[in-house]
């Protein structure tokens, strides 16, 4: 038991000094905050859409660019300034270090993501359901965290290098994922794509939180959200392990 409370505050720790290095980087505040703003405002501007459609989209867009914003410069930076192998040689293991910086992306995602809710209420967008909706934030914040730390597994000290990897990865799944075009009005190949983006499940828990309606069961969405996030996790433990030597 005191093993377990030893390595959580290890993640801890580590969670602390991403949120004070990192939450205020460039990339973080641009890709994080600034760009999914951008990005949903010129497919919304000028269009006649009801709030109750627009907020889940926006909700989901922005969880997923703010979550997948921090873990991507982590590693990167802290190759750069040699401060890996002091994090390294300290008592805290490999996977520690990941969750905790997952942790880190985890609150950020979860903090920003607060402003579609802002939005809602301005719009008198109101959730018919809030429990799905308070489970599945935390949830696709987390699994959203792992994809970005997954991100970040090259062995490379320039933090652009990976931004321009995650992005080239990330703007696809925001396209083939229902955020602009609800599920139900896709051609069959589209819903066969859309399946493949994590974010299609959370957009879908949102719609069903808000709406009351969805066109995937909220069981099946958390379900794959679940299964992302094992994938995503577990994966980045490994090709980490794999690229660390190279970083040293």
């Amino acid at each position: 038991m005191e093993g377990f409370s030893q390595r959580c505050r290890g993640v801890i720790v580590v969670a602390k000094k991403d949120i004070l290095v990192y939450y205020c980087k460039g990339p973080v505040v641009i890709f994080g905050v600034l760009f999914p703003l951008f990005l949903y405002l010129a497919f919304t501007i000028g269009r006649d859409i009801e709030g109750s459609l627009l907020i889940p989209g926006l909700l989901g867009i922005t969880l997923f660019f703010s979550s997948t914003s921090v873990g991507p410069v982590i590693a990167p930076w802290e190759t750069r300034m040699k401060t890996l192998e002091r994090l390294i040689a300290s008592p805290i293991s490999l996977t520690e270090i990941l969750l905790g910086d997952m942790l880190a992306s985890l609150f950020f995602g979860v903090a920003v993501s607060s402003i579609p809710f802002l939005v809602g209420f301005i719009l008198h967008v109101i959730p018919v359901n809030p429990a799905p909706l308070l489970v599945g934030i935390p949830l696709a914040a987390f699994c959203f965290s792992a994809l970005g730390i997954l991100f970040s597994f090259s062995p490379t000290d320039v933090p652009a290098d990976v931004m321009m990897l995650s992005n080239l990865v990330k703007l696809p799944l925001i396209f083939i994922s229902g955020v602009f075009i609800p599920l139900e009005a896709m051609p069959g190949w589209g819903k066969a794509i859309s399946y493949l983006s994590p974010l299609t499940y959370f957009t879908e828990i949102a719609r069903y939180s808000i709406r009351g309606s969805s066109y995937l069961s909220p069981i099946l969405s958390f379900s794959m959200l679940t299964i992302f996030t094992a994938i995503f996790l577990l994966s980045s433990i490994k090709l980490h392990e794999w690229s660390l030597p190279k970083r040293l």
